[in-house]
């Protein structure tokens, strides 16, 4: 039976409500031939929720946990070329500020916490800080728990590589006390530590500039990182090959609207007074394109993160990139 005549396939997808993703939700966008269910959630959980218990259809995924369990022949996934998670993580680096810690290479010898070892975030980090200021991850301890919860796990079965110092945080205590009491000395976090939201003196960001940071970073290695994928279960894909593309397209689709809103200036769409010369100014640095889907046209992002995977030890073997994806949604988004 054609798509045109077919009941439309239900699906449900879990991922963050974000402007780019939105209009899914809403319904203002439809994917060709599939009913969407929709299920907010925000994306610790909902790795959580798919890497352990295979809740959902499709996913956003951690993109380095991801292509490490790829790496492992773990074939439960096939990811499409959307990027649902990109940012620099320059300002997500805390320290305490009674410990002297003032550059990236006071970090040699400190107790560094984390949630997850093996988490996309922390893999960017640490790449950054061997490749641009020679501290490299067996220069520290790490400490790894939750940063406002404690006993926080990690997602998927690993065991440390060689060389790399690593202890679980007590199990009555969260990262974000360790910081204060100064008991770790730094601590990498996606989520901002409401400690330092609500401006304890104690602690502070390692690149204060970090404005600047990430755009000299980005000009240096023309790469703006990819933290998160869209993964369709294997299972569903092989009974319905046709939804990769038609769930890379609606992403497109609903990006695109987002992208759009952001010159609305009549009614400004992001709570932000001067969203529209950020804007501007990143399309000065980086082009038109500022929030890339696609393989072809992310290949050097995509290559790069695979890399520092391989530099830290995390892939158990190596593998073709274009193997992880859809093969119809390679050529999608192509410019």
């Amino acid at each position: 039976m054609s798509l045109l005549t077919s009941a439309p396939l239900r699906l449900t997808y879990a991922g963050g409500l974000y402007d780019r993703t939105a209009p899914l939700a809403t319904g203002e966008v439809r994917p060709e031939g599939i009913e969407l269910n929709f299920i907010p959630v925000v994306p610790p959980e909902a790795f959580w929720r798919q890497l352990k218990h295979n809740e959902f259809d499709v996913s956003e995924l951690s993109c380095a946990n991801f292509f490490t369990l790829f790496s492992r022949g773990d074939r439960r996934f096939i990811a499409i070329p959307v990027y649902p998670s990109r940012t620099f993580r320059h300002s997500a680096i805390y320290i305490n500020a009674t410990k002297g810690i003032t550059r990236p290479e006071d970090l040699k010898g400190r107790r560094v916490g984390c949630a997850e070892y093996y988490m996309t975030m922390a893999i960017w980090q640490r790449a950054f800080l061997q490749h641009d200021y020679g501290v490299a991850p067996g220069d520290m301890r790490w400490v790894l728990g939750g940063v406002e919860q404690p006993g926080r796990k990690e997602r998927i079965a690993v065991t440390p590589p060689a060389g790399i110092q690593v202890e679980a945080a007590p199990p009555d205590r969260s990262l974000s006390d360790l910081l204060v009491a100064g008991e770790i000395d730094a601590l990498l976090s996606a989520h901002m530590p409401h400690v330092f939201r609500h401006r304890d003196p104690r602690v502070k960001r390692l690149f204060p500039d970090f404005w600047n940071v990430e755009r000299a970073y980005y000009q240096k290695h023309k790469v703006f990182p990819i933290m998160h994928v869209v993964a369709i279960k294997r299972e569903v894909y092989e009974r319905n090959p046709w939804v990769a593309v038609s769930l890379s397209k609606a992403f497109g689709q609903a990006k695109d609207l987002a992208v759009e809103r952001m010159y609305d200036s009549d009614a400004l769409t992001v709570s932000l007074a001067w969203i529209v010369g950020y804007w501007e100014q990143e399309r000065a640095l980086r082009g038109d394109d500022l929030w890339s889907y696609g393989f072809g046209n992310n290949r050097h992002d995509l290559d790069t993160l695979k890399r520092h995977l391989n530099e830290q030890n995390l892939l158990e073997r190596d593998f073709p990139l274009e193997e992880a994806f859809a093969p119809s949604t390679l050529e999608t988004f192509r410019q």
